[in-house]
């Protein structure tokens, strides 16, 4: 680790929330949705009085009957997001995005150019609000956990600074759920046993985390506990996985409905693997269940592809194995994606002098590019909702 904190966690606020409150002044101070059978964003005025991501829409605006609920714009994030990205390279060159409303920065070689990071932080601040309207907080530390941790306490508008040689004191009082891997069901585990604090996991030592959670998320959590995070800000790294996924409402869904579903968003994800040459052999199955529990279905193949075909077949048999549990507790978002990528070229899209039977993703994939996504599309599909494709950072 550096002897300064030289990582900027950069972060914007309620971003979607954030960009129709730009736009529109009379939203601005009032609680605001975005998304209407679930709640895609929403802004810290909504967030206080319960609503949350993912949340119900009817729940949401039961909680906050004011709130006014806007639908997704996403030419409009996409934009945002573009935009303030550039003022993120603009700052350095070292800018490793993790979505499309935040990223980290190392800034450690500009002092002399440009001033300390603290200043740095202030400066990039600015810009964002002048330039583009909207606001941000940025953490600073020297690991980019503790950036992203401070960023996620300084929440939301704000500037934190981790300073060198405070980092403890700063770590230690927060609650366990501040930690990286720490969801609802291991801040269960740890509070039955009565750790609630981030030092409290700190002092317990790592053999007893591995008894406590298993092997390598107790070396995990003593590690980030201590703040022992090597990984440098990485530029222009490659995704380790691609997915999509689609928000349902509560009512019932038939299989069928179901399995169209499912065959929308492998077309969606196997069409990126594609167009960015990479290939797979883990696929992974979403599911968010009506009590707002998650459960996650993995299966991998034998050899990497991006054909459609073979991914969908497996995407298909982890969803028949989940049909009696998604019949029993309702199922309210499908999500899937596909892990293990390669980085060895697949065939590109087929050209238009080419027969089109010789391969027919390929063909798809040409079509596709020339007419827009929406030229083609399956039989089952048609008439059906295609969900929302949320904005990305390039692949």
């Amino acid at each position: 680790m550096s002897t300064e904190a030289t990582v900027l966690h950069a972060d914007l606020d309620a971003f979607y929330a954030s960009v129709e409150q730009r736009d529109d002044p009379r939203l601005r101070g009032r609680p605001v949705i975005v998304g209407g059978g679930v709640v895609l964003a929403c802004s810290y005025e909504a967030k206080a009085r319960g609503v949350r991501s993912a949340m119900n829409g009817r729940q949401a605006r039961r909680l906050c009957p004011d709130a006014v609920v806007m639908p997704p714009r996403m030419a409009a994030y996409t934009a945002a997001s573009r935009a303030v990205f550039e003022i993120f390279r603009r700052t350095t060159p070292l800018v490793e995005g993790l979505s499309v409303d935040e990223a980290f920065l190392e800034v450690g070689g500009l002092r002399r150019l440009v001033g300390p990071p603290a200043d740095i932080a202030v400066r990039l601040r600015r810009e964002v609000r002048e330039q583009v309207g909207l606001p941000i907080t940025v953490g600073v530390a020297r690991t980019k956990f503790l950036a992203k941790v401070a960023s996620g306490v300084a929440k939301p508008d704000g500037l934190l600074v981790v300073p060198a040689g405070q980092e403890l004191a700063f770590l230690h009082p927060l609650p366990v759920e501040r930690l990286w891997g720490v969801g609802p069901v291991t801040a269960a585990k740890l509070r039955d046993r009565g750790i609630r604090t981030v030092g409290q996991v700190a002092r317990l030592g790592e053999a007893t985390l591995a008894t406590l959670l298993g092997a390598g998320a107790g070396r995990h959590l003593h590690a980030l506990a201590h703040n022992r995070d090597p990984r440098p800000v990485q530029v222009g790294r490659r995704r380790s996985s691609m997915g999509a996924q689609h928000a349902l409402g509560r009512g019932p869904h038939s299989p069928a409905d179901l399995d169209a579903i499912l065959a929308g968003l492998v077309d969606r994800v196997t069409r990126r693997m594609r167009s960015a040459a990479r290939s797979g052999r883990t696929v992974m199955l979403r599911l968010r269940f009506a009590d707002y529990t998650r459960a996650t279905r993995s299966h991998t193949i034998g050899k990497a592809t991006a054909d459609t075909a073979p991914l969908l077949a497996t995407a298909r048999s982890l969803l028949r194995a989940a049909l009696p549990e998604i019949e029993r507790r309702g199922v309210t978002l499908i999500g899937v994606s596909v892990g293990n990528l390669d980085d060895a070229p697949v065939q590109p899209p087929l050209p238009f002098d080419r027969d089109p039977g010789a391969d027919l993703d390929a063909a798809v994939d040409a079509v596709r590019s020339r007419f827009g996504s929406a030229a083609l599309t399956r039989a089952t599909l048609l008439g059906r909702d295609p969900g929302v494709e949320m904005p990305l950072l390039p692949d």
